[in-house]
């Protein structure tokens, strides 16, 4: 059966229920695009990937970015293979590109407790940027345990486990088109 008609996932006893569907990531990823097209059109900015959730992400949203730019990934562990965050994030891949001086954009697959954006922006302020701005594609408002500025959301979303579209169940189901929710 073709994963768009899908009306539950089945991991293991858990069930996942459609939750935001292939169109409605693809209309709002457009939608930032252009904003970010705009608001960037006079710099070159670095759009700067989290490893592994970001890059479906990052790919859609930069085939919607209509200025020139630049790329480059960091990957960070926090979860391993569980639904709960360790608490602790290492750095597993650093950046390639010089970033002093240069305007970068944080793209995330999905904001939880914040804890990843304030290491991210701990970790790069010694390398002092002219400005960094984060994208993501989820925001968990009630589930931030950081001061974190969000600046770029595609949708903001109650503390629900979600999959597919990058984001991950022990390693699984990014390649989903649309995002599932746990069903309660």
């Amino acid at each position: 059966m073709d994963e768009m008609k899908k009306d539950e996932i089945w991991v293991g006893t858990e069930k996942f229920v459609p939750y935001i569907s292939a169109e409605e990531i693809q209309k709002r990823i457009a939608e930032m695009g252009t904003e970010l097209s705009e608001e960037y059109k006079s710099k070159l900015p670095i759009f700067i990937g989290v490893l592994n959730g970001s890059f479906m992400f990052m790919a859609d949203l930069l085939k919607n970015v209509t200025i020139n730019c630049e790329m480059d990934f960091f990957k960070l562990s926090s979860y391993g293979d569980t639904k709960i965050s360790s608490g602790k994030v290492k750095l597993v891949k650093d950046l390639n590109a010089d970033i002093k001086d240069r305007h970068l954009i944080i793209v995330e697959d999905i904001v939880d407790s914040g804890l990843s954006i304030k290491y991210i922006e701990e970790l790069i302020a010694e390398h002092n940027p002219a400005s960094m701005k984060v994208a993501t594609l989820l925001s968990k408002p009630e589930s931030l345990k950081y001061d974190v500025k969000i600046d770029y959301i595609g949708f903001e979303i109650p503390s629900k486990f979600v999959i597919g579209y990058g984001l991950d169940y022990a390693q699984k189901y990014r390649n989903l088109t649309s995002i599932y929710a746990l069903s309660e």
